[in-house]
């Protein structure tokens, strides 16, 4: 599968892969449950099914939906199905999404309030779905899941999630710098620190 990607993704999953001495220890331990969930999904027939969830489903989560997506095919786990949520829809932020784009990977814009981006890392690959929806929506699975927990406020105000494997895997919100110099840097940042901890936790399945 690593043939068939995007120059420009793959050359941006390679640095990533070559920073895994970035990951602090405590963090690894965290990803070290989702590896885990993964692995005895697998074993148990799956699909394994990962509904990423932040409150308004606009950054952090559909971020991280991206790249499981990606790093789940980069190591040919073809069941592993990746989706996000959120506690209220807004839409996939357009800063989030120009800092996909940044990183290499092909985007789809149909247009309207709540676009249903189609993200692509690959010519021959399925395009990851991208709009903002609450974690219940129809298209999300509503058993035998985890619910992969992206930022602290989601955690916190998501107390039971029915039919979900609970995994806290918080990130800081990229948000913090909108209109401000420092921008397009943090969300660069974020991208990234996602993108590399999701691929090392892929590799370890």
């Amino acid at each position: 599968m690593a043939s068939m990607f995007y120059p420009a993704v793959r050359q941006t999953i390679d640095a990533l892969l070559a920073q895994a001495d970035l990951i602090p220890a405590e963090r690894k331990a965290a990803l070290d449950t989702l590896t885990d969930y993964i692995t005895r999904r697998r074993a148990q027939g799956g699909p394994v099914q990962l509904v990423f969830i932040c409150t308004h489903n606009s950054r952090r989560s559909h971020i991280s939906q991206i790249w499981a997506a990606t790093a789940a095919a980069y190591y040919g786990l073809e069941d592993v199905r990746c989706y996000s949520g959120g506690t209220e829809a807004t839409a996939f932020n357009p800063r989030a999404v120009a800092a996909i784009r940044r990183a290499g990977f092909q985007i789809e814009n149909p247009g309207g309030p709540n676009p249903p981006y189609r993200v692509l890392f690959a010519a021959d690959a399925p395009a990851v779905e991208c709009f903002s929806k609450i974690y219940d929506d129809p298209t999300n699975p509503h058993s035998d899941f985890a619910a992969v927990m992206t930022c602290s406020d989601a955690d916190a105000n998501c107390p039971f999630i029915p039919g979900a494997t609970r995994i806290a895997l918080t990130y800081e919100d990229p948000k913090a710098a909108d209109d401000t110099s420092q921008e397009t840097a943090r969300y660069d940042e974020r991208v990234r620190q996602i993108g590399r901890e999701l691929l090392w936790a892929m590799g370890r399945v």
